[in-house]
């Protein structure tokens, strides 16, 4: 029966990978996009989550057990892990899925994330466990305590769920569609490995593969639904101990979301190995360890916590979910910023755009090119309209600082985001198009596979006009914006 782990772990990859589900980006875009979009499909899975094990526990086909909660340990180590997801560039299942599709910052994020939880588990850092987690309450879920029955929240869920999902569903309807690449598969293979999938049948899928793999698991002993935590441990004590112990269902689970997401990238095109560069690698490390120590703390990841645990009415579950978004939150704060940073002030007419009566190298703008203002400061009489004519000079950057960007001419600026990985080509973009003129095009080369939608609807939602989007290679693409606004 350890198999149906692979088969449950394989799905699951697939889906994740195509539907390029991420609950770092769910939970991050609350703080640099103000959208409460991606948290709603999270709010799916754990709806179709509660109805299911619900369901499965009234019948008594399966025992949930839930522990007293540990608050310290479940704010401190949610904090922690909310914190190393974005440095490590996604979450537990995240890290597990991209390192499928060849991200070698996923490879040293997870092999850093599996070994700090194989040690706070059995090894030398096992005693902290004891030393935050030892205070509890007598608290394990809300519908225990309240003493009435979870199908009254299970209720609650679905309809608020519902509700969400209706709003943003109108939402993405009136808002322009987004561009997408040009199909080369037809039929069933276009759907399943091009056609992106919708945000929230993904979601809805992760949630039924969620419940059909409880009873899987139960099977083979092991009380518990979908985990990484524990698991992702087991796999680094087994590598280096070969425990048969540590050999179980949930090993082959996550050794299966490898598998399913790797099966998935190279049916796209979207299996590359990519290396990071000095900074990411060092971000990786760093994260992945908080990662580690963080999920053990709380108690799971934002899938054992985020989607089980609060599923089932769990205090734990939904303190930690609420702790990590803050750690995210915070780590937006401190992390998420564009390399450099626009300026409105470079919008400003300087002594470096001619606009003074030089030509910013100490020379004299001739003043049939020169602005009313300056002319007139400078007693030379205005023989022309009084604008800047920066062709007629052969000025570069005269209007705005294009900090980073290539002029490709015919006001068209190349921005190079290769290796970087989600969300700084985003970042990056909505940064550089604050740069460059309205009806200029910014060319944007990145090989971030989750780009491949953020950046189109990011360009549909603000306004500006999407002009080539395409796949260069395997796991490469170009986009050009047009700005609109």
């Amino acid at each position: 029966m350890l198999i149906t782990g692979l088969a449950v772990g394989a799905v699951l990859g697939f889906v994740m990978q195509r539907g390029r589900f991420c609950v770092t980006g769910f939970l991050r875009d609350i703080f640099t996009q103000r959208t409460w979009r991606g948290v709603t499909a999270l709010l799916v899975v754990i709806a179709v989550h509660a109805v299911g094990l619900t369901a499965l526990t009234s019948a008594g086909v399966i025992e949930p057990s839930v522990g007293d909660f540990a608050p310290l340990a479940v704010v401190v180590g949610g904090v922690i892990f909310g914190l190393g997801i974005v440095l490590a560039g996604g979450c537990a299942s995240g890290t597990w899925y991209r390192s499928g599709e060849g991200l070698v910052g996923s490879w040293i994020a997870l092999a850093m994330y599996a070994l700090s939880a194989a040690a706070m588990n059995y090894g030398p850092l096992s005693g902290m466990n004891d030393w935050l987690g030892g205070y509890t309450v007598e608290a394990t879920t809300v519908p225990e305590t309240l003493g009435v029955t979870p199908w009254v929240f299970v209720v609650l869920i679905v309809v608020v769920t519902a509700m969400m999902v209706r709003h943003y569903v109108a939402r993405d309807r009136a808002t322009p569609t987004p561009a997408t690449l040009a199909p080369k598969k037809t039929g069933l293979a276009h759907l399943l490995t091009e056609k992106p999938w919708h945000f929230y049948v993904t979601a809805a899928v992760v949630g039924v593969i969620g419940v059909v793999a409880w009873p899987l698991s139960a099977a083979t002993g092991r009380n518990s639904g979908l985990g990484i935590t524990t698991p992702s441990a087991d796999v680094a004590s087994w590598i280096t101990t070969a425990n048969p112990a540590n050999w179980n269902w949930g090993v082959l689970l996550v050794l299966g979301i490898l598998v399913g997401s790797f099966i998935a990238a190279k049916a796209s095109g979207e299996f590359r190995v990519r290396v990071p560069d000095g900074r990411q690698a060092v971000r990786s490390v760093a994260g992945g360890v908080m990662m580690g120590v963080g999920a053990v703390w709380a108690g799971g990841c934002t899938v054992g916590n985020g989607m089980v645990q609060t599923s089932l009415f769990s205090y734990q579950g939904w303190v930690a979910i609420i702790a990590i978004a803050l750690g995210v939150g915070a780590a937006a704060k401190i992390w998420l910023k564009p390399d450099q940073p626009y300026n409105p002030q470079d919008d400003a007419p300087s002594a470096q755009d001619g606009t003074d009566g030089t030509d910013g190298t100490g020379g004299t703008v001739p003043a049939q090119v020169m602005t009313g203002a300056a002319a007139a400061s400078s007693g030379t009489a205005v023989l022309t309209a009084p604008v800047l004519n920066t062709a007629a000079v052969g000025l570069v950057g005269a209007s705005r600082d294009k900090g980073g960007l290539t002029d490709l001419g015919d006001g068209r600026w190349r921005m190079d985001t290769l290796g970087a990985v989600c969300p700084f080509p985003l970042i990056e973009a909505k940064d550089a198009i604050r740069r460059i003129d309205v009806g200029d095009e910014l060319v944007i080369e990145f090989d971030c596979t989750q780009a491949t939608d953020a950046l189109p609807r990011w360009a549909a939602t603000d306004g500006h006009e999407v002009t080539r989007f395409e796949a260069v290679g395997d796991a490469g693409w170009v986009i050009d914006v047009r700005r609109g606004v």
